[in-house]
């Protein structure tokens, strides 16, 4: 038996991880989950895509674009459709940022960090289910507006490794370890 070399070691604890988690999500739909939240941190020169809601809950706030996913479609395949739908922006996903439990309301959240498709020349535009999409410096962005913990949390999550590589995904904060809390704000 070949036993992998310690420099491959990081990439298959990685690989692995992430079937784990593909595979936590599929028993969670079985098990009575019914809803898989997708969407992504879409970066660019520093800024983040956002989407002023134009649907309730929380219309007028900021959220990522992220909705919910289709049958018949992979995680990536629905964040891709989510972030076109509702900022108009084709992108390029990077892998898997966050993974977040709301139980609340029983939805888990999987939200990708990505870049525009065409990095030289980034289209976006508001979608059907947008007010307005703005790029967001990290300074700029409408903390006081945010539409859901959720999207703090992916925030804080492309914060903690922006430029790094992804490894693991970020789960909730230790604050709020089921998605209990309804306020985007910092406790």
């Amino acid at each position: 038996m070949r036993v992998a070399s310690s420099a491959l070691f990081p990439t298959i604890v990685v690989v692995v991880v992430a079937a784990v988690l593909v595979a936590i999500i599929a028993i969670a739909l079985i098990a009575g989950r019914k809803e898989v939240v997708v969407g992504a941190v879409v970066e660019h020169e520093g800024r983040i895509l956002m989407c002023r809601r134009a649907i309730e809950p929380s219309r007028g706030f900021w959220t990522l674009p992220a909705g919910y996913m289709e049958l018949g479609e992979t995680l990536e395949e629905g964040a891709g459709r989510e972030v076109f739908e509702e900022a108009g922006a084709s992108i390029a996903i990077e892998g898997l940022l966050g993974l977040f439990s709301v139980a609340r309301i029983g939805q888990v959240h999987a939200i990708f960090r990505a870049h525009f498709a065409d990095p030289g020349n980034p289209v976006y535009a508001a979608g059907t289910e947008s007010l307005d999409v703005a790029l967001f410096g990290w300074n700029d962005i409408p903390w006081d507006e945010i539409a859901f913990p959720s999207v703090r949390w992916a925030l804080d999550a492309w914060k903690e490794k922006e430029g790094a590589p992804l490894g693991l995904p970020i789960g909730n904060p230790a604050s709020d370890p089921r998605g209990m809390h309804r306020s985007a704000r910092p406790e």
